[in-house]
């Protein structure tokens, strides 16, 4: 079976985790990355995330090529961002056909998914999305255990 993992990662945990997910299964990995860079000012950052969120801004991509038509399943990646997916991983879903393609989403957070899931199955219409992997992170340790990662695994494999 050939697999993707796509992810967007700003401070680093959602990337170490997309990372252990394709060597695990030997998978295409590609990082989502915006054309306007974010601020290094935490709260200056949160203010921005917030808006951004709340007003469904969809930030412009740098130029990748994949069609994931070539793929048996796709594993999106996303730090939640004010309790729903990041805007960069908006805008990799907005406007492609998901019809028939399986989705395994992860979200890496600091306690609570929010309403990810959900906003998942919304962007993925027409998509298989399986339940999504909650990664739980305290700064940039991940307190979630290796075995939830490995059990989520067994439903791509």
């Amino acid at each position: 079976m050939k697999h993707l993992v796509v992810f967007y990662s700003l401070g680093g945990n959602t990337r170490s985790v997309a990372r252990k997910i394709a060597l695990s299964l030997k998978a295409d990995l590609l990082e989502i990355r915006t054309v306007k860079t974010y601020p290094d000012d935490y709260d200056v950052l949160v203010g921005l995330g917030k808006r951004e969120t709340e007003t469904g801004y969809i930030p412009q991509l740098q130029p990748y090529k994949v069609d994931l038509s070539k793929y048996d399943a796709v594993i999106i990646g996303t730090p939640v961002w004010w309790y729903t997916f990041a805007p960069a991983v908006k805008s990799f879903m907005a406007g492609k056909n998901w019809k028939g393609i399986k989705v395994y989403p992860f979200a890496t957070n600091g306690g609570w998914l929010g309403h990810t899931p959900s906003d998942f199955r919304k962007a993925l219409r027409g998509a298989e999305v399986a339940p999504v992997l909650n990664v739980k992170f305290d700064g940039s340790v991940m307190t979630t255990p290796e075995s939830d990662i490995k059990e989520w695994l067994t439903l791509i494999k």
